[in-house]
């Protein structure tokens, strides 16, 4: 007997209720408008499914960020799978990394639509109306080395066999190893999909069988820059049809590197500066947008540019509000050179450039600095300084004091 025809979503990472530090030391508006993106973008994906009348709904861990401060984000989530049980859509899910066993203490009490897996085996969960049966198995806590592919079940013969795993499948070197395994692992137990969880990054590793990471539904920081969203699967007689992104974020971070090369007036780099935002125009006219702008080239500017700092910020963020009002600078990086010193031998000697040249390669200048850093980063609150990324940009922090120490002496700012 063959299956019906059928859609269903596949999810992961919603990662509700991530704090965000390092931008709310920044800007505590922009931070509460980014947390609530990520419940929106959830919000938003259960008005898709429930208007596509979906099948079901897979999502494969890290529904939560950590442990609930309070109830609310156990509340909105219970809030939406209300929703999705009124619709007759059921959800299936995995615990992850971020919301094991171990780590989510506090429960509300879900609708007996969805179905979590359970973390001491891999068990089968039947959707009879469709002849589905997902197979799933949940982290019972935050570190799981095993390979847990190796203990789920073998298909269904007659149905269609869906996966569920928050995995690092073939390893991915910006997140942490859990529950490792390979595609020929999954491959072996001839399902027709794997909906997996944990990789940030939209990726497909198999289209036979099909093998999906979906990616986060909001990002997070600037390192999660671009769209982000959930999949939408078809299924007809037994067999993937379509596999067919569908974009759901409310908060969007962008990354522009801006080159100023041969620049030499302030009016010139608020000229490319505004030009660089305006491809941005569309993205923020449905969202709100977060670019972390990057000045770079060598450019007579660069002193100027280095000694405003906040005027500079002041006037990158007025070219992103004259391209649309929901573009924000995240963090503003001035990474210019100053062209080569022209003066002779008679005035070197006076030229304060030439002066500071080689003060930041000074033995006891770079200890005395390095300590002053390693003590401003011992203050600075947990994860701030890590998002920042001051501790490993010694030599940049150099360059541009430098070139602020220059610019104030021309007593030329932006």
């Amino acid at each position: 007997m063959s299956t019906p025809r059928f859609q269903f979503i596949h999810a992961a990472d919603l990662h509700l209720g991530s704090p965000l530090i390092g931008l709310a030391g920044r800007d505590a508006d922009l931070a509460r408008r980014l947390a609530a993106a990520g419940r929106t973008a959830f919000e938003d994906l259960v008005t898709f499914a429930i208007e596509t009348a979906v099948a079901f709904v897979v999502v494969a861990g890290d529904i939560y960020d950590g442990d609930w401060a309070d109830a609310s984000i156990g509340l909105f989530f219970a809030r939406q799978v209300g929703r999705l049980d009124r619709a007759g859509i059921p959800i299936v899910m995995v615990r992850g990394n971020h919301d094991a066993e171990s780590v989510i203490t506090r429960t509300i009490t879900l609708p007996t639509s969805v179905h979590v897996f359970p973390s001491n085996r891999a068990t089968t969960h039947t959707l009879d109306r469709w002849r589905v049966a997902l197979h799933g198995r949940s982290f019972p806590n935050r570190a799981v080395e095993e390979n847990l592919s190796l203990t789920y079940p073998a298909a269904m013969p007659g149905w269609f066999n869906l996966g569920v795993l928050h995995t690092s499948c073939t390893g991915h070197a910006a997140h942490a190893t859990y529950a490792p395994c390979s595609v020929p692992d999954l491959a072996r137990l001839g399902y027709g999909y794997w909906a997996l969880g944990h990789i940030h990054e939209y990726q497909e590793l198999s289209r036979d069988p099909w093998i999906v990471f979906p990616g986060n539904l909001q990002g997070r920081s600037v390192r999660e820059c671009g769209p982000r969203g959930a999949v939408l699967v078809t299924v007809e007689d037994g067999r993937v049809q379509a596999v067919e992104r569908q974009i759901f974020d409310r908060a969007r971070f962008e990354r522009l590197a801006i080159d100023l090369s041969g620049v030499g007036e302030m009016a010139a780099v608020h000229e490319r500066v505004e030009a660089a935002f305006r491809p941005l125009a569309p993205v923020a006219a449905s969202r709100l947008v977060l670019a972390r702008v990057h000045l770079t080239g060598e450019c007579a500017a660069h002193d100027r540019l280095c000694a405003g700092r906040d005027d500079l910020a002041a006037e990158v963020q007025a070219a992103a509000h004259r391209v649309h009002e929901e573009i924000w600078l995240e963090r503003l990086k001035v990474e210019t050179r100053r062209p080569p010193a022209t003066a002779d031998a008679a005035t070197a000697v006076l030229d304060p450039t030439v002066l500071l040249a080689d003060l930041d390669r000074d033995p006891d200048f770079r200890e005395r600095a390095l300590a002053a850093l390693a003590e401003i980063v011992r203050k600075m609150p947990s994860g701030v300084a890590e998002e920042a990324g001051i501790d490993a940009e010694f030599e940049a922090l150099c360059a541009e004091a430098q070139a602020l120490v220059l610019g104030r002496l021309s007593g030329r700012t932006c």
